[in-house]
């Protein structure tokens, strides 16, 4: 189902066949953040009992209602070139069964998928005009990734949530127990998307399409103005620049948002696309979801902490390298942290020497 027809009117569009996944397990995509950051969510008191309650008292009917009549369904009477796209992207995941998905009038560039018994995959008409083909191909990769994880079910309860909070916002006790589980839904589902931008190059298979699409999110369709590699660098500055100051901002701005900043995401993909993984999974080595039963809760623990370990190990954020100082039992800590936040480090005392010159003790200094 994969296409080989050329584009007319497009520039920089791959005409080929695009290698197809059978009986992929979203375990081969998935970034090991994602898996952990899932891991401790699930651990968050009161977070089992919200899910179960939730997952009976969600509107679901209405939810795909709304979309049906407000929104245009994408088939092959309508947006049929989304249409195509979806289904190549079920066909080469080896999603069995196809999404409906939606465009939805909004100029603000989105895509979601969303539902709680099966997965709705929305596109707003803003990413739709922003993004050629192949970028688009992409994006909707990324959304069948998250349908092939099972992502839909947490996002649309973080949604309901977000909306609760704010309508609940006067009750302080309900509205922080609520926003502790909101928190730690937005850091998993920040993660997720690492994943699903993986599962978004798997299926478009073209890097710089993927790139392009980043960029765009963060610049606009002024596509001519901007460079890849320019982009990037702007990442290797976002990480390691500034001071300790600068690392306690970058979290403070990241912890309302549900993604992750668009050159981090940038970074992050094509780092994975070099990557060995990726190259074993275009191979044709990869875990199959008939072996997702026998998988070892233990090893995904296991990798997960490696993966933060290795993170904190190569990391330019003057936080991190921190982190690393302490756990390698690094000296100082408090003139270190000084110079972190912009302030003088402490002056080292001289030495005072209790000793006379005949190296007798009780000597007076000299």
């Amino acid at each position: 189902m994969s296409d080989g027809h050329e584009h007319s009117g497009q520039e920089n569009v791959p005409s080929r066949q695009r290698r197809r996944f059978p009986g992929i397990s979203s375990r081969a995509y998935e970034h090991p953040a994602d898996r952990s950051a899932l891991v401790a969510l699930r651990k968050l008191s009161g977070f089992d009992t919200v899910f179960k309650a939730l997952s009976g008292l969600l509107p679901e009917r209405s939810l795909r209602l709304l979309f049906l009549s407000d929104s245009v369904r994408v088939s092959d009477q309508q947006f049929a070139h989304l249409n195509d796209m979806l289904r190549d992207a079920c066909y080469i995941l080896d999603l069995e069964k196809v999404p409906p998905m939606y465009v939805n009038q909004d100029p603000v560039p989105n895509a979601m998928c969303i539902g709680l018994d099966e997965p709705i995959i929305v596109v707003t008409t803003g990413l739709v005009e922003l993004l050629d083909e192949e970028e688009m191909r992409a994006v909707i990769g990324h959304e069948v990734g998250h349908a092939l994880s099972g992502h839909s079910v947490y996002r649309t309860i973080l949604l309901f949530l977000t909306s609760l909070a704010v309508r609940i916002a006067w009750i302080p006790l309900g509205n922080i127990a609520i926003m502790a589980i909101v928190t730690a839904l937005r850091e998993w589902f920040r993660k997720s998307e690492l994943s699903a931008d993986r599962a978004g190059l798997l299926v478009g298979q073209d890097l710089q399409s993927s790139m392009r699409g980043l960029m765009k999110l963060a610049g606009g369709h002024h596509l001519h103005q901007m460079n890849v590699d320019a982009f990037l660098k702007q990442a290797e500055e976002y990480e390691a620049g500034g001071d300790l100051r600068d690392s306690v901002l970058k979290i403070l701005n990241v912890l309302p948002r549900s993604h992750p900043f668009t050159t981090v995401r940038a970074a992050e993909l094509k780092k994975w696309a070099e990557s060995r993984d990726y190259q074993r999974i275009m191979d044709g080595h990869y875990p199959r979801r008939s072996e997702d039963k026998d998988t070892s809760v233990t090893d995904s623990f296991r990798e997960s902490a490696s993966h933060y370990a290795n993170h904190v190990k190569s990391s330019k954020d003057p936080l991190m390298k921190l982190v690393t100082d302490i756990a390698g039992g690094a000296g100082d800590l408090g003139s270190r942290v000084r110079r972190g936040f912009g302030g003088p480090a402490a002056k080292e005392e001289p030495r005072r020497d209790t000793t006379d010159e005949g190296g007798g003790e009780g000597g007076t200094e000299s």
